[in-house]
């Protein structure tokens, strides 16, 4: 028995994994790369980089928390700048707001790879599992992102603001903020994330002819809008969703419904707050009378 004991004798610290806890912002995730090579963690196969809010004590886990610091974050970001070049940075910041369970580890190990290899095109390289997880991540996020572009929907409201409600899978709205900044400069507008409670605001009257205002976060709105908007819309908001009901409703060609094929181009999901898919089945009144 003794000699059973002795042969599965281990040390307890290469049982352990070593975790890094960063605040969830990009500039947290950038500090914890700087405090892992700081404190030459880097070689270590068990770390891990989790975000704070996403972390679950364990018995015996070791967590070290490592605070926000802008100018260890800036320091970071600049070399990785260096290495991966712009494309690689993008590829980074999408990856992140994948938020996806263990992202901060991958993108770690991804941001290791380039550094013991300066001179290689890391992200070419899809035969790394980290590179080819990234790859991959970084498409599907590319993908919500065109989906949100074009599936939102604004309805306004008294307030002359035109207000739309989302609910992506992942954190696009970072992402698409320049795409409407840049397309409805001359009115009031807001895009509010209900999944992860905040939104962004462009007031126009910060506008100037020659630069559109810049992007306002707001993360405190009232409930009872956010579960009905209609509470808050303007006189003509009804008249103009009506008239978009109605559009949709005669062009549509019955014997050419493919609901599989329209399934695959609009998911399901977004439906709930598409304007167009908010007819009531006895809605004989958006039909054209032929």
């Amino acid at each position: 028995m003794s000699q059973l004991l002795q042969s599965h004798d281990y040390i307890v610290g290469q049982l352990t994994p070593s975790i890094v806890l960063y605040e969830p912002s990009f500039e947290g995730w950038l500090s914890a790369v700087f405090y892992v090579y700081a404190s030459k963690l880097q070689d270590d196969e068990s770390l891990q980089l989790i975000a704070q809010d996403c972390y679950v004590p364990s018995l015996i886990a070791q967590a070290t928390s490592v605070a926000t610091d802008e100018d260890k974050a800036e320091r970071v970001l600049v070399k990785l700048n260096q290495l991966l070049g712009r494309l690689g940075m993008r590829n980074l910041l999408w990856g992140f707001l994948s938020e996806k369970d263990h992202i901060g580890t991958t993108l770690f190990q991804v941001v290791k790879y380039a550094i013991d290899y300066p001179s290689r095109h890391i992200m070419d390289d899809l035969g790394n599992l980290n590179v080819l997880e990234l790859v991959q991540t970084v498409k599907s996020v590319g993908r919500e992102k065109h989906r949100m572009e074009a599936f939102v929907r604004f309805e306004h409201t008294v307030e002359d603001i035109y207000f739309a409600r989302v609910e992506p899978d992942f954190n696009v709205l970072p992402l698409i903020g320049e795409h409407f900044r840049q397309r409805y400069q001359d009115q009031h507008w807001a895009i509010y994330d209900l999944a992860r409670g905040y939104g962004i605001y462009y007031d126009k009257s910060q506008s100037t002819p020659k630069r559109p205002a810049a992007l306002q976060t707001i993360t405190e709105l009232d409930e009872a809008v956010l579960r009905n908007p209609a509470s808050i819309h303007s006189e003509d908001e009804e008249r103009y969703q009506r008239f978009w009901q109605g559009y949709f409703t005669n062009v549509t060609i019955k014997e050419r419904k493919n609901p599989r094929l329209h399934k695959q181009y609009l998911p399901q999901r977004y439906w709930k707050y598409l304007s167009e898919k908010q007819v009531l089945p006895n809605a004989q009144y958006l039909k054209k009378q032929r």
